[in-house]
């Protein structure tokens, strides 16, 4: 597989779960930095799922491979093991909404 990259969509098996962690394979954005992308076997992942109510840390992405919501409330690290293929990547603007609700949820 190519080298994963930040901001990436990438396609996941997130099974085995516990309780109520998002489940199945399904689309994830990168959220780790190319820096440890490049030289760790774990990456750090936000899952998308294809219907949410508009939470303050989810957010709407459109792409012609993926549609639904970033779910920054849900984010996990994985072995890059589970990633079965790239497919795509977010566009500047969804990168910038991203960046913000991280940082008002998790730094401010």
């Amino acid at each position: 597989m190519e080298q994963i990259k930040q901001y990436d969509l990438v396609l996941v098996n997130l099974d085995p779960t516990i309780g109520v962690e998002m489940k199945k394979t399904r689309p994830c954005v990168v959220l780790s930095p190319n820096e440890m992308n490049k030289f760790l076997q774990t990456i750090v992942i936000a899952p998308v799922t294809s219907s949410s109510k508009p939470y303050p840390t989810r957010i709407e992405i459109t792409h012609q491979t993926v549609s639904g919501w970033i779910v920054l409330d849900q984010i996990r690290t994985i072995d890059r093991l589970r990633v079965i293929k790239r497919l795509g990547t977010l566009s500047e603007k969804e990168i910038r909404k991203t960046k913000n609700i991280i940082k008002e949820t998790f730094v401010d």
